[in-house]
């Protein structure tokens, strides 16, 4: 009897599949557990060696706790909406929805593709999910759901009096009875203040418009990020140094009218949320910084009325330092601030639209990462002081943001360090005054930023106050003058929403006389339609403005022809989709209940299973889909719908899995190729090689690598003394491009899935980033041979029914502690060293014995399911091992009942004995006097001392 990987994980993973072993129960007298990974974008590429380590993380933990009598909750489904399957069908002409089908469920692609299929992939792995709850966020019985939300985002407001968002029948019947200026609500800013009569006399289409200022998700013309080359916009997080991090194009500011999510409502609420779940501290910094909250004042700048602009204006600044406001020599706008072009004067009209242009080919992230570039412009205008009432030169610089506070900063340069090297790098030109000091401090090198420390000075009724008292000073005096308040404010921006393609969620909305309408949830979904072509249209609209059956027709309640169009009963729908982030803000609910087909999940279910007890993914997702996700759940608990504040009690983020990329040198100019030991200072480009094309001492397999691509059938060599090709080898993020992908199908195929699991996990602290190298697998095999060894030979199964010795007892319980201290703790790899300790321990022990033998099996059967499962099935069980209960550690297997004590003469050890440890010292003496080693040491001496710490040392002085 051998051990056989690929026979034996076959066996099992179609067991699991016929019986449902892992399938999950919404009412269940045992207690729940509900363990979550981030679900995969389905991609043609398939899964790598990487890809598995969370999934495998949270698939150990899953059935350790289905071992400890948990009913867990473990699902797994696709986030199949997105750019890179649209980018796809743009290049080939598939359907998305036939390429995404492919990547999920295996299969040939239209280009002739082999594609393995994720499902098929994770199969092999032995994944314990409850696949009976699989979502697709493209399916249309899902998206029905994401639309439903919507809906509910737009038929609701933020009341800040009951801190939480209510139905917007509930504003409006505020509106009825006393108008708007005593609302206190998240809304758009400087809404014009209304009365209930004037409201009442409003008609349908005017306070329609009103009421989209305060919706929570509303149309806005918004400073975007538009990808040309991609032809949508692009959320901040999905731009990297100025491109697209899809494909790598330009991105620039632009002004669009987009359907926007007021997040900034949930900003105090998610900021103080975090303190109430188990996340890593780096990610919940980076969402503090995200959310970025500051507390100063809104103070307001008249601006100076010039020829060609008599028309009274004022700059809004929020700063968090009103008092250094006798401090301000210039003030800065950011370029795409609407003043800009209403302020400034002809003569700087030229230099403003330049500098305006060229910024918007830079992101915001660009320009926030970019401290050392000084660059603006002087409008031409100026501002008026609220208190000295001086004129002060108004700039435009990129270092301000339009989406961070109100686009405008009030420039102190004593006090600040960009302001103070933005006033030096303009110093001596037209509009940018001398510094003005404030502070009772040196200055001549650089700004004093403090907030402490310093009195202040030329500083009219300020003088001789510090930060605290001079800032609530300050904040009266503006109140009392009209030029400014007290503000708590946030840099969370407000969510865009659109996107300008394809496959996406489409939006329930239809437009009448330019407004938005939306469809009744009982007609939902609203399922995307087929178009000719997946690129905008000529005329620049979305891919969705090539769809010819794209209207709604509101009496017969369906999509009908866009030729239908009379704007009377038929009406156009929305052309843009939902982002990426749409269906993913909300499917650990569905995965609750996911064939409900009238609820997104219903209460009972809800109820049960609450939020998520442990979520793994990737910390890149910080401020993206956590964030969002967050913000959806607030929401839906707001509205009654989600039974918990928060969706992800705990968060562990796994690190990443590395690749070992191998280059060839190719020297300049030429197509030869020179080995990396013979390179000797000459000018060579390393290029990547696939790594399968390397053995394991790094040479190159010189005519696989002519045949792997046209333009290197030609290719001459520089080889070394020995003929051999060395390549150079670098450890990279493990990618297709960089050709250093393991598939885990090949190791799968060659040692099996058991083995890949171990390995995956022995590689490392599941958090940190580690280095794949594929050597170290047969080792993790071995491994597991040797295991076996203690249930079966060659000639079947030896496990006997003997009693187990002292010695198997404390290597069995000694890993009983570790490995459930260990998975408690997430520190896997270090519980399959202490399987290895333990084998090798029973091994040398020659134990066989099923009173050892059984626990081990379900020891191991977390990391390696398939042969814990075949091992207890020899054990005579016909049942499977998954839900058996987990061994209980027994601390007295581990006590010590002697001691072997090293025996030492003047302080050198000359023998050991073993003793009872519960001997006195008197006892221990009377022994080590009397035997015999003792006696031929002494050689008819008497020692002058005899030194005995019971359970340490012996020593007999003298």
């Amino acid at each position: 009897m051998k051990y056989n990987p690929n026979e034996i994980e076959a066996k099992w993973q179609k067991y699991w599949a016929e019986n449902q072993t892992f399938a999950a129960q919404n009412n269940s007298d045992k207690p729940k557990h509900y363990v979550l990974d981030m679900f995969p974008y389905p991609s043609g590429a398939g899964l790598h060696v990487g890809h598995p380590l969370g999934y495998i993380a949270s698939d150990v933990y899953s059935r350790y706790k289905r071992h400890q009598g948990f009913n867990v909750l473990h699902p797994m489904g696709y986030d199949s909406f997105g750019l890179p399957a649209e980018q796809y069908a743009i290049q080939t002409g598939q359907r998305p929805e036939d390429t995404t089908s492919v990547n999920i469920d295996g299969g040939v692609d239209k280009e002739g593709n082999q594609i393995a299929g994720y499902r098929k992939q994770l199969d092999k792995i032995g994944f314990s999910f409850d696949w009976s709850r699989e979502v697709r966020t493209s399916n249309p019985d899902y998206y029905k759901h994401t639309q439903w939300i919507f809906i509910q985002l737009f038929n609701s407001w933020y009341n800040k009096n009951s801190d939480k968002a209510e139905d917007i029948s509930t504003l409006i019947a505020v509106f009825e009875k006393e108008g708007n200026t005593n609302v206190n609500a998240v809304c758009d800013d400087n809404i014009a203040p209304f009365s209930a009569s004037e409201w009442n006399a409003f008609s349908t289409e005017e306070q329609q418009k009103i009421l989209l200022q305060y919706r929570l998700t509303y149309l806005a013309e918004t400073e975007v990020n538009w990808c040309p080359g991609l032809g949508t916009v692009l959320a901040n997080d999905e731009i990297v140094n100025g491109v697209s991090e899809r494909g790598g194009f330009p991105v620039i500011r632009k002004k669009m009218t987009q359907w926007s999510m007021r997040i900034s409502a949930y900003a105090e609420r998610l900021l103080q949320g975090l303190d109430t779940i188990d996340w890593t501290e780096s990610i919940k910094e980076s969402q503090r910084n995200w959310i970025g909250k500051s507390v100063g004042a809104m103070v307001s700048f008249g601006l100076v009325p010039t020829a060609h602009s008599s028309e009274s204006k004022a700059i809004e600044v929020f700063t968090t330092r009103p008092d250094t406001i006798f401090g301000v020599t210039f003030m800065t706008l950011a370029p795409e601030h609407e003043l800009v072009a209403q302020i400034t004067t002809p003569e700087q009209k030229q230099a403003v639209e330049e500098y305006i242009e060229k910024t918007a080919k830079r992101s915001e992230r660009e320009r926030m990462a970019d401290v050392k570039t000084i660059s603006g412009v002087f409008t031409g205008a100026y501002a008026e002081h609220p208190f000295t009432k001086e004129p002060i030169p108004v700039w435009i610089g990129d270092y301000v943001l339009a989406g961070y506070g109100t686009g405008a900063v009030m420039a102190v340069p004593c006090g600040d360090e960009r302001d103070y090297a933005f006033a030096n790098f303009f110093k001596g030109q037209n509009g940018m005054p001398a510094i003005k000091n404030i502070f009772n401090k040196d200055i001549s090198e650089s700004a004093y930023g403090d907030k402490g420390g310093f009195e202040l000075v030329d500083s009219d009724f300020l003088n001789g106050l510090g930060y605290k008292e001079g800032t609530k000073k300050v904040i009266e005096a503006l109140e009392k003058i009209g030029h400014g308040k007290g503000k708590t404010n946030y840099r969370l921006r407000d969510a865009v929403f659109s996107r300008q393609r394809y496959w996406g969620e489409p939006f329930p909305v239809y437009y009448v006389n330019g407004l938005p309408q939306m469809i009744d949830a009982q007609h939902l979904p609203i399922i995307l339609p087929e178009v000719a072509n997946y690129l905008p249209t000529e005329d620049g609209l979305p891919p969705l403005g090539n769809a010819t059956t794209w209207a709604w027709d509101s009496v017969q309640c369906s999509v009908v022809s866009n030729q239908s169009i009379d704007h009377k009963t038929v009406f156009p729908l929305e052309l843009n989709t939902m982002p990426g982030w749409a269906g993913s803000s909300w499917y650990w609910m569905r995965y609750m209940d996911a064939h409900n087909e009238n609820e997104f999940a219903s209460q009972d279910a809800l109820k049960y299973w609450g939020s998520v007890d442990l979520y793994i993914g990737g910390s890149e997702h910080a401020t993206g889909h956590l964030l969002y996700s967050r913000f959806w759940n607030k929401f839906l608990k707001d509205k009654g719908f989600a039974p918990t504040e928060e969706p992800f009690k705990k968060l562990i983020n796994q690190g990443m899995i590395l690749g070992m990329s191998a280059f060839v040198y190719r020297l300049d100019g030429t197509n030869t190729y020179v080995s990396k030991n013979q390179i000797k200072g000459q000018n060579v480009q390393p290029i990547h090689v696939d790594v399968t094309l390397i053995n394991s001492s790094d040479e190159l397999d010189i005519e696989a690598f002519k045949n792997w691509r046209e333009d290197y059938a030609n290719a001459e060599f520089i080889t070394e003394e020995n003929g051999k090709y060395i390549v150079g080898r670098e450890i990279e993020k493990m990618s297709k491009s960089k050709y250093n992908v393991v598939t885990p199908d090949l190791i799968c195929a060659e040692y099996g899935a058991d083995t890949l699991r171990l390995y995956e996990m022995f590689l490392g602290p599941l958090e940190q980033a580690k280095p794949w190298n594929t050597a170290g697998i047969s080792g993790v095999f071995g491994f597991l041979k040797k295991l076996c060894r203690l249930y079966f030979d060659d000639n079947g199964l030896i496990v006997t029914n003997n009693e187990p010795t002292k010695d198997n007892l404390k290597s069995l319980h000694k890993t009983i502690k570790k490995v459930a201290e260990d998975i408690e703790s997430f520190s896997f790899n270090t519980s399959v060293s202490q399987f290895m300790i333990c084998v090798n321990e029973l091994s040398t022990q020659n134990c066989h014995e099923r009173a050892i033998l059984e626990p081990l099996a379900i020891l191991i059967s977390p990391y390696a399911p398939h042969i814990a499962e075949e091992l207890w099935s020899l054990l005579g069980y016909t049942d499977s091992i998954a839900t058996v209960a987990f061994p209980e550690f027994e601390a007295a297997h581990l006590v010590e009942s002697s001691k072997e004590y090293p025996v030492s003469f003047n302080g050198k050890m000359r023998f050991t004995i073993e003793l009872p440890l519960d001997l006195t010292k008197e006892q221990i003496e009377e022994i080590i006097m009397k035997d015999e080693r003792t006696l031929r040491q002494l050689d008819g001496r008497t020692p002058n001392k005899v030194i005995i710490v019971p359970g340490k040392i012996i020593n007999l002085v003298g």
